[in-house]
């Protein structure tokens, strides 16, 4: 029954929002009283958290399988990473939005909890980046953590307009990103020596 309230909450509080989503109408949509309600959870609020939670908690077990893949690069990594956002509107499309527009009804503390483990799949993304750096794969001329913030926020905010079942597929959302993504931070090769190389052997007897 729990699960099926947070199912049935996630779907309500991505159609009408937090706010307009009472407990009424939640236990009005599963049949169910409000004493079955409390059982679970403290408040609508607590609800929330949960979801919140849950969503979170996943995304960093999954950044973390990826992450210590060590037959990976640190670019297949970083492609992996974002593929892995773009699935989970596809997968969890519903609590990805309601992740990331009602967060700002958690009570301070619940707050702190989420902004904290936001932050710990941020500086994961850094460290993967700086360790990209010191391999010669991405430019070392760049603050890892602006280019992570920007790479967040144009990623995380697909949610508002990506529809997985539209004309633009994952495959083709994840390459985009990664063609602008790598032509900003990869380290680009020194083809001024390479032509300079190419004509000097062309002109040798």
């Amino acid at each position: 029954m729990r699960g099926r309230i947070l199912k049935e909450s996630i779907d309500l509080f991505d159609k009408k929002g937090f706010s307009k989503t009472s407990i009424q109408d939640i236990i009005d949509t599963i049949g169910v009283t409000k004493g079955t309600f409390y059982y679970y959870f403290k408040s609508k609020q607590e609800l929330l958290m949960d979801i919140h939670l849950n969503y979170i908690k996943e995304l960093l077990a999954e950044q973390e399988v990826i992450f210590n893949d060590e037959y990976l690069s640190n670019k297949e990594k970083m492609n992996n990473l974002i593929s892995l956002i773009i699935k989970n509107i596809k997968i969890h499309g519903k609590s990805a939005r309601v992740f990331n527009r009602e967060f700002r009804h958690l009570d301070d503390n619940q707050l702190k909890l989420i902004n904290d483990y936001r932050k710990e799949f941020r500086i994961k993304l850094q460290k993967l980046l700086g360790e990209g750096i010191e391999k010669g794969e991405f430019r070392d001329d760049l603050r890892c953590d602006i280019v992570i913030f920007g790479i967040l926020g144009m990623v995380n905010r697909s949610y508002n307009w990506y529809d997985p079942d539209g004309e633009v597929s994952e495959e083709e959302l994840v390459n985009t990103y990664m063609d602008i993504i790598l032509n900003g931070i990869k380290k680009e090769e020194k083809t001024a020596l390479i032509n300079e190389k190419i004509i000097e052997n062309h002109f040798t007897v």
